[in-house]
């Protein structure tokens, strides 16, 4: 697992380019993009570890984010074109359009974003100038921290739930306010338990290598039971073969004496039943 702090104007398939390229790895798998005007943190895992993407920890999203008001955007972003302006609106009207938009929410997907609907992606359609109507989807939004508010611009975290596209958060705090927004700049600064802290620059992967930052795989599985096995139990777990369930749980990191991942897998009655079994190269 690798943790990388991704810079503005690059897409996250281009991350994973280069991570290919200087891993001489070809199968890397992303626990979420982020747009390429956006910074910030790419989870990504690297080899057989892409197949423990289902169980990754990746939730809370955690981003700072910054939006202008008085102008919406085709892209909802600042690399759109402008479709609507409105006055700016008051602190009031600012304050209940957040507290509006926190909780559980009905989230129409930008225009431009990778959403299918009839085998079409939506920025393809939007591009040819015929943007689907795309259907309202449920995302979570479990706090708004506003750091700075000058009448024009808002400076905020937000604090969300996957899946949650927070282009159209901006544009609907706009229209939410009697207003009009979009976002200028974002950055992800978590995802579950990682933070873009602890995440490596693309320079300095380029100039050290991707192994001085692999992380075990085991990190990313928070919040999952962990089953200690014995030699035994190994044995039979990389045959594909049930182990006796001792932690508590539906789902569980099983590890060796060293807590070294062996697999993941899920509870059957009184026994864990493999999903996905690591390699030995793998599990460090």
């Amino acid at each position: 697992m690798l943790l990388v702090d991704k810079p503005a104007g690059l897409t996250s398939h281009d991350v994973v380019a280069i991570v290919r390229r200087l891993a001489r790895q070809r199968r890397i798998g992303h626990a979420g993009t982020l747009d390429p005007f956006a910074t910030g943190l790419l989870v990504l895992l690297l080899g057989r570890a892409t197949r423990l993407l289902p169980y990754l920890a990746g939730e809370p999203k955690v981003y700072d984010a910054v939006v202008a008001f008085g102008n919406e955007t085709d892209t909802d972003d600042a690399t759109g074109a402008l479709t609507r302006t409105a006055s700016l609106p008051s602190r009031a009207d600012l304050d209940a359009a957040l507290a509006a938009l926190t909780g559980s929410l009905q989230q129409i997907p930008p225009a431009y974003s990778a959403k299918q609907q009839s085998g079409q992606r939506a920025y393809a359609a939007a591009r040819r100038g015929a943007p689907l109507a795309l259907a309202p989807v449920e995302v979570v939004v479990h706090a708004w921290t506003v750091h700075d508010w000058d009448g024009s611009v808002l400076r905020a975290t937000v604090t969300c739930g996957g899946g949650t596209y927070v282009r159209a958060l901006a544009r609907d705090v706009g229209r939410t306010a009697q207003s009009a927004a979009h976002l200028t700049e974002l950055r992800r600064r978590r995802s579950g338990p990682f933070c873009v802290e602890d995440a490596a620059t693309l320079s300095t992967l380029e100039a050290q290598g991707v192994d001085a930052y692999m992380r075990p795989p085991l990190d990313g599985l928070d919040g999952l039971a962990i089953e200690p096995l014995d030699g035994a139990a190994i044995a039979r777990v990389k045959r594909g073969l049930t182990v006796g369930a001792l932690a508590l749980g539906e789902c569980a990191a099983l590890v060796d004496n060293d807590r070294r991942l062996v697999a993941v897998a899920v509870r059957q009655g009184a026994e864990w039943q493999p999903r996905v079994v690591m390699g030995d190269d793998d599990a460090e």
